[in-house]
């Protein structure tokens, strides 16, 4: 079956009649090109060229570049309000550190370029016309269904650690399996990920949580996951003799992560969300398995993997909190609902009950469908509460500090009185009025 020519997008095109008419080589290169032979729309058409970066800055004197990569060969284009990064070829030196070449060689040579590539679906050319230059294959590959690295695997892994997790990741991306010399490179060398920075770790870990097999990927290669984080491994193959379960922990763990939207921090949530079980088991007299607190040790060995990992503080404490809460069964009614949404808001609210039904969708299916009722309803008591404004926050108060100010309440009592006026208010002993406030505030002061 003859391949569908691939169209490349006006903006990068005429970057490349540019540079030809120049007298530079140029191909569009990597993920646009792998993209477009699967069948998926590129987001950016990056491309390389026989340019030097001198040359380029020359070719491009008309147009708005920015030069923040040009060390390592790379210029940023801008045309018709998109960006284009065009890189000069190059062969890398040697690399001592697992990570990064000790020095860059600019060359003319495409294929010695394309040598340094990580796998064989990212090192596939695309010039102007529509013709493809592959030296290794990868056009082959993704037909057939494989991620391989180019050249010695081993060679490739040592001079990245992190391809061994960027290998993981495209399996997780594409579906497709890990070529056999590329995965048993791969499992000998994993212990080489300890010496890759954190940043770039959890880069990779969240960019894997979303793709759309991401569930059997973690379970398929669960030792190279556990290498970055290792307090996973006890969650292996560990059983859980409950009627609310039919899956080990990490099964049950992979399979709640399939189960949500891909969004990289709820996914983080579920990856993470019962590592506390194998620390809280206990067996009571029938021989049922119980994990009591387990979602309390769970976030806190969360808030110390998140650290390790560089996490911006606002996504780790989101995180760990909604750990904290995942197996809270807050009773289907409005003053519980209530509660719940003053003490956090509607946003958390919302992500709380999508990680509940997640977790309810890995477990086996004892009372699934009562306890997805259970949460619909509690969807329901919030959008109703919502749409009545109900006072939940201290600004939903009919009166603020000022009024409090006014009655003669000063320094810290002024914040107590407010949140023991919303308590009462959320508890719906206290009516929601100036009236009330007032008279509630004034009875406080006359106590005090």
């Amino acid at each position: 079956m003859e391949r569908t020519k691939i169209k490349i997008p006006q903006y990068a095109a005429e970057l490349m009649q540019v540079l030809e008419k120049a007298g530079y080589e140029v191909w569009c290169v990597g993920g646009c090109v792998r993209d477009a032979l699967m069948g998926v729309t590129p987001h950016d058409w990056d491309m390389c060229t026989s340019a030097m970066p001198d040359e380029m800055m020359k070719v491009f004197a008309g147009y708005r570049t920015i030069p923040t990569g040009l060390k390592h060969g790379t210029l940023t284009v801008l045309n018709r309000g998109e960006m284009v990064e065009i890189t000069t070829y190059r062969c890398d030196g040697d690399y001592l550190d697992h990570r990064r070449p000790e020095s860059v060689t600019f060359v003319r040579d495409i294929k010695s370029d394309l040598e340094r590539r990580d796998f064989t679906m990212n090192a596939i050319c695309l010039d102007i016309r529509g013709e493809l230059y592959d030296p290794f294959d990868g056009e082959g590959d993704i037909k057939r269904g494989l991620i391989r690295c180019v050249g010695e695997p081993r060679k490739r892994f040592d001079e990245d650690a992190l391809r061994i997790f960027r290998a993981v990741r495209f399996a997780a991306k594409t579906g497709f399996p890990i070529d056999k010399a590329t995965l048993e490179a791969a499992m000998d060398m994993r212990g080489l990920l300890d010496e890759v920075s954190a940043e770039r770790l959890y880069s990779e870990l969240k960019s894997l949580l979303v793709q759309p097999h991401a569930g059997e990927t973690l379970r398929q290669h669960r030792e190279i996951i556990a290498q970055v984080i290792p307090e996973l491994r006890p969650c292996f193959d560990y059983r859980q003799n409950n009627p609310h379960h039919c899956y080990d922990v990490w099964e049950h763990i992979t399979r709640s992560v399939e189960s949500i939207r891909p969004d990289p921090l709820l996914r983080t949530v579920m990856l993470l969300h019962d590592i506390g079980k194998p620390s809280k088991h206990t067996v009571d007299e029938k021989g049922v398995d119980h994990f009591k607190l387990h979602q309390l040790a769970g976030a806190d060995m969360a808030n110390d993997i998140l650290r390790r990992l560089k996490s911006d503080t606002a996504s780790r404490e989101r995180i760990t909190v909604l750990i904290a809460e995942h197996d809270n069964r807050i009773p289907p009614e409005v003053r519980p609902v209530k509660r719940f949404i003053s003490k956090y808001d509607y946003d958390f609210f919302a992500d709380w009950l999508e990680v509940r039904r997640a977790d309810t969708l890995a477990q086996s299916e004892f009372m699934r469908g009562e306890k997805l009722s259970e949460l619909e309803e509690l969807e329901r008591i919030a959008n109703e509460l919502r749409g009545q404004e109900a006072c939940l926050k201290l600004s939903d108060l009919a009166i603020g500090g000022n009024e409090l100010i006014s009655l003669g309440f000063k320094g810290r009592e002024i914040g107590e009185t407010l949140k023991l006026m919303l308590a009462e208010v959320v508890e719906e002993r206290l009516e929601n009025t100036p009236e009330a406030l007032t008279a509630f505030a004034k009875a406080r002061c006359s106590d005090d």
